[in-house]
């Protein structure tokens, strides 16, 4: 037991130590892996027309979409509604994917490729942000910019802003 005293009471010894113990507390602060057992799970109402709107009827869909995989197993659908007032939404619908530490939700003009190809491209040309993913398991409603020009975007992504990969992304099918 005074061997292992001695060897951990040298300087160098300390300084590694202290080294390493903030290089693993980075590291979990820069990967956060226990998001992997951790669901956010949110259950939000599809927008609906506000009760004394003259304009009448319910929201229209404009844009749908299929979520495939990427860097990690995604399902769900994609819609964009436009009320009756003119604004738009993009809905998550029956959502399931991991949860990581930086989820985004990009409107991106980038194609949908399957596979690795497809992992890196929404953030390389015109995109938007619509904030971060509110839970990786659920229906969500995010509320698209009323200047975004849908003809411009033809894609959705579920976007790791920290380590700049897809988790999954949907094409949009005007509709």
């Amino acid at each position: 037991m005074g061997r292992v005293r001695r060897v951990l009471g040298r300087p160098i010894v300390i300084g590694l130590l202290a080294v390493g113990i903030m290089a693993g507390a980075a590291g979990l602060y820069w990967f956060q892996p226990w998001k992997l057992w951790v669901d956010n799970t949110v259950r939000e109402a599809a927008p609906a027309a506000a009760a004394g709107d003259a304009r009448g009827g319910g929201p229209r869909t404009l844009a749908t979409g299929k979520l495939i995989s990427h860097e990690h197993e995604t399902s769900g659908s994609v819609r964009i509604l436009e009320l009756p007032d003119g604004t738009r939404t993009l809905r998550l619908e029956n959502l399931d994917t991991s949860n990581g530490p930086d989820l985004r939700v990009l409107v991106s003009d980038a194609p949908v490729k399957e596979g690795r190809a497809g992992w890196y491209v929404f953030d390389d040309g015109a995109h938007v942000s619509l904030g971060k993913l509110k839970g990786n398991k659920g229906d969500q409603n995010y509320a698209l910019p009323a200047d975004l020009d849908l003809g411009r975007y033809r894609s959705v992504s579920i976007w790791c802003d920290r380590f700049d990969v897809s988790f999954g992304a949907a094409a949009l099918s005007r509709g």
